[in-house]
């Protein structure tokens, strides 16, 4: 006999574990599923671990400029295992938190990987329990979070092998830091690798077919971005397609194409960083009928699928692949369920690279909004006029802003220097709330600090820029 619940997710991710507290908080009884780690793959080998890393190779970067700072010391190093025993301790130290907050509201966690059948006022789940046997659930609602997994192209020798080749997962945990590395790809996952192993010492070459790297950035940042990551010694290959990737007596060889030419890069190891698959497969939607658009499911402004009682959320439902975003709409879709409605799901989201230097953006680019049909007020601030990035001696970047000539409105905001990542909020708040020019012109920002960029570049686009 099936145990009954109001509400079953599927997927214990970021999106998944937030979904479940708030159906908890809301009333509803509640189950998740998780085949693995609770967490999912942001906590247990992604934006977690990966930032301690990134907090690492920063440190060490810092270690190796003192001088700049009328400081001294003497026998710089690493002990590369410690390195990533750190980051896995504080990811097992999350996951075991998640745990926790799953107990404190009284959801049951059932371990093991799930199975979908039609059923009726929502689909039936199977689970196959990690111990052994089966466990079948009912609910009135079923929210899909299963995620997404690194992309790989096996015939052409893009696939993991766990020893040379690498995805995301593979790059967290080597046993040593390689002496020269490939990455093939430069979105975030792709550039945050490449700038902690370069970091640590590794010679890097990143491979990028489109004509720029990070290519969902606003061109002058990507631009910026190139140029700082070859300041630190990174090298590039833009508009490169790779054909080959082959394993060599000492590590790996790479064959690409860029400008009708054919070229061989050898390094000791390669990571893939292609983009994500949406986990839809083995689960039982092909039964359902569920409707999928390029491999990712079809939900409406609420979450909605095709499929009567049958939620997605999170990486599952398509871009931006990003956990805040599957943790915002967990929460959405929760209240949907509980019968608090809202509005449809527009709010804007950052994207954030933590690399060094630090990228951070949101909403439109320039040229989407030129190519939206806007009419356009363009301003910018660079980090090295300000006072608080000079005395910290983070005077690389800037901070750029798109407003709408017509409304005032802010549709964009571009930054890369140091600590943008924790400085977006204010742009995503100024967004959320329909902030126009004037509403950021009246705003107070603290001096000094960085965040004054975030003002300059305002009053920029309106030429009314106070310290420049």
């Amino acid at each position: 006999m099936a145990d009954a619940f109001d509400v079953v997710v599927v997927g214990a991710g970021p999106g998944g574990y937030v979904a479940a507290i708030r159906a908890a908080q809301l009333g509803l009884s509640t189950a998740i599923v998780e085949r693995e780690n609770l967490g999912g793959i942001c906590l247990n080998w992604g934006c977690i671990p990966t930032k301690a890393l990134l907090k690492t190779g920063e440190i060490y970067d810092q270690l190796g400029h003192l001088e700049a700072y009328g400081l001294s010391a003497s026998d710089r190093g690493y002990d590369f295992a410690k390195v990533i025993a750190r980051s896995r301790a504080i990811a097992k130290q999350l996951s075991g938190g998640v745990a926790f907050l799953m107990k404190k509201h009284k959801i049951t966690v059932v371990e093991g990987a799930a199975t979908l059948g039609k059923g009726d006022p929502a689909p039936k789940i199977t689970v196959a329990l990690k111990a052994g046997g089966e466990r079948a659930l009912t609910a009135k609602s079923v929210i899909l979070a299963t995620g997404a997994r690194a992309r790989t192209f096996p015939d052409i020798g893009l696939e993991p092998d766990g020893d040379r080749v690498w995805t995301y997962r593979e790059a967290m945990i080597p046993a040593a830091c390689p002496k020269s590395l490939l990455v093939i790809g430069s979105g975030a996952i792709g550039i945050e690798f490449a700038s902690f192993y370069r970091s640590l010492g590794a010679e890097v070459t990143v491979i990028e077919a489109l004509p720029r790297i990070l290519p969902v950035e606003d061109e002058e940042v990507s631009a910026a971005a190139q140029k700082a990551f070859e300041k630190r010694g990174m090298t590039f290959r833009i508009g490169a397609k790779v054909t080959r990737l082959a394993k060599t007596a000492k590590g790996v060889a790479l064959e690409l194409e860029a400008g009708g030419k054919t070229e061989k890069l050898e390094a000791e190891k390669a990571i893939v960083a292609v983009g994500i698959a949406a986990n839809v497969e083995g689960i039982g939607l092909e039964t359902l009928g569920l409707k999928l658009d390029h491999g990712h499911v079809v939900v409406d402004g609420h979450g909605a699928t095709n499929v009567k009682g049958l939620y997605a959320i999170g990486d599952v439902a398509g871009p931006p692949w990003l956990a805040h975003k599957a943790m915002h709409e967990g929460v959405h879709v929760a209240e949907q369920i509980a019968g608090y409605p809202s509005p449809a799901l527009t709010a804007p989201i950052p994207g954030c690279t933590y690399s060094t230097p630090q990228i951070a953006s949101i909403g439109l680019t320039e040229a989407a909004a030129k190519a939206s049909g806007l009419a356009v007020k363009v301003g910018r601030f660079p980090f090295r006029a300000n006072g608080k990035a000079i005395a910290a001696g983070e005077t690389e970047g800037f901070v750029k802003t798109v407003f709408d000539a017509k409304t005032g409105a802010l549709v964009g905001a571009h930054m890369i220097g140091g600590e943008v990542t924790e400085q977006i909020q204010g742009f995503a708040i100024a967004m959320t709330l329909e902030a126009t020019e004037q509403d950021l012109f009246a705003t107070v920002f603290p001096h000094p600090t960085m965040s004054e960029a975030m003002h300059e570049a305002s009053l920029d686009a309106y030429g009314m820029v106070l310290h420049i």
